[in-house]
C-alpha cells in the first residue's frame, strides 16, 4: 500500500497530566503517515483521487488544539480514529506525537508515542430459533450499523436450517455479513455479546435454543486461539448453516489456515 507522509507537524495544544499543562499549553511534533491507494491520482493528476495531505495537517491540528487529554496514548487514539473514520481511501494510519518539553525534570529530547490502526475486514455469522427470528436477525444487522467504529458492507439474505449439536429444538434462521471495523477483535466480540443481551439471549444450554447467535467467523486473515475466542470459527467448515450464507457474500475468501475458499469448503461439506 502507499503512504503519504506528513512529517513533524508543530501544533502547540494543552494535553498533559498536571493542570498546568492544560492551562499553559505545550509544543508537539506529530508525524502522520497515510496508507492508501495513490494509484489512480498518479495516473490523472487528480487530487480528489487521493488523500489532501493540507486538509489532514489542519483537522490533526483543529483537533488537538480543541481537545485536551492528559495522556498522549490517549490524544493519539482519539486523533487516529477521527482521521480514520473521517478521512476516504485512508485505510491505515501511523501516527506518532511527540512532546518535546515533558516534564520529567531531566534533560531530553522528546517523549513520544507511535501507535499504527487500521481498518479491519470481518464475517459475522448470524442465528436465531426462537420467536421472531427475522426480527432479531434485522435488529442484530442495525445495532451492527450504529456500532461506533463499524461499517457494515453485505448482508446475506436468511435462509432455514436445521438445529446443529442439540437437535431437539425449533429450526434456525441464518446469516452472514461483511463488517468493516476498527475495533479489535477482543472489542468485536463484547459489541456481539451486547448485542445479543439487548435481544435477550441466555446462555443455558451450549447449542440450545437462543433468540440471537452472532460469531466472528473471519477478522482478516487473523489466526487467534484464546480461552473464548477463536478465529477463524473453529467448526466453521462443518457448519452449511455459516458456509451457504457466508457463500454467498464472499466465496472465494480463504481460510487463513487450510487455505481453502469458501466455495471449497462448502462444496466439500456437501459432498461428504
Amino acid at each position: 500500500m502507499d503512504i503519504i507522509k506528513i512529517q513533524n507537524l508543530e501544533i502547540f495544544a494543552h494535553h498533559g497530566v498536571f493542570p498546568e499543562e492544560n492551562v499553559l499549553g505545550q509544543k508537539f511534533i506529530v508525524t502522520a503517515a497515510l496508507y492508501t491507494d495513490t494509484r489512480t491520482a498518479g495516473k490523472t493528476d487528480e487530487l480528489t483521487a487521493s488523500i489532501h495531505y493540507g486538509e489532514i495537517s489542519q483537522q490533526i491540528e483543529q483537533f488537538l488544539t480543541t481537545h485536551t487529554f492528559k495522556l498522549l496514548e490517549r490524544a493519539a487514539e482519539s486523533l487516529a480514529e477521527m482521521l480514520l473514520l473521517n478521512t476516504p481511501k485512508l485505510e491505515k494510519i501511523r501516527l506518532e506525537i511527540k512532546k518535546p518539553w515533558a516534564p520529567v525534570g531531566l534533560p531530553l529530547e522528546t517523549v513520544s508515542v507511535e501507535i499504527e490502526r487500521s481498518w479491519h475486514t470481518a464475517y459475522i455469522a448470524l442465528g436465531s430459533n426462537i420467536g421472531d427470528k427475522e426480527r432479531y436477525l434485522n435488529q442484530a444487522v442495525d445495532s451492527l450499523r450504529r456500532t461506533p467504529c463499524c461499517d457494515v458492507i453485505r448482508v446475506s439474505s436468511f435462509l432455514v436450517t436445521k438445529p446443529y449439536g442439540v437437535t431437539d429444538q425449533d429450526d434456525f434462521l441464518n446469516g452472514c455479513l461483511k463488517l468493516r471495523t476498527l475495533l479489535t477483535p477482543r472489542e468485536l466480540l463484547e459489541s456481539l455479546h451486547k448485542i445479543e443481551q439487548e435481544a435477550g439471549r441466555e446462555r443455558k444450554i451450549h447449542w440450545g435454543p437462543r433468540t440471537l447467535d452472532l460469531d466472528i467467523i473471519f477478522y482478516d486473515d487473523l489466526i487467534l486461539e484464546e480461552e473464548d475466542l477463536c478465529i477463524p470459527h473453529i467448526d466453521m467448515q462443518n457448519r452449511d448453516f455459516v458456509l451457504k450464507p457466508l457463500h454467498e457474500i464472499a466465496p472465494y475468501k480463504h481460510h487463513p489456515c487450510s487455505r481453502k475458499t469458501v466455495w471449497e469448503m462448502l462444496d466439500s461439506l456437501e459432498h461428504v
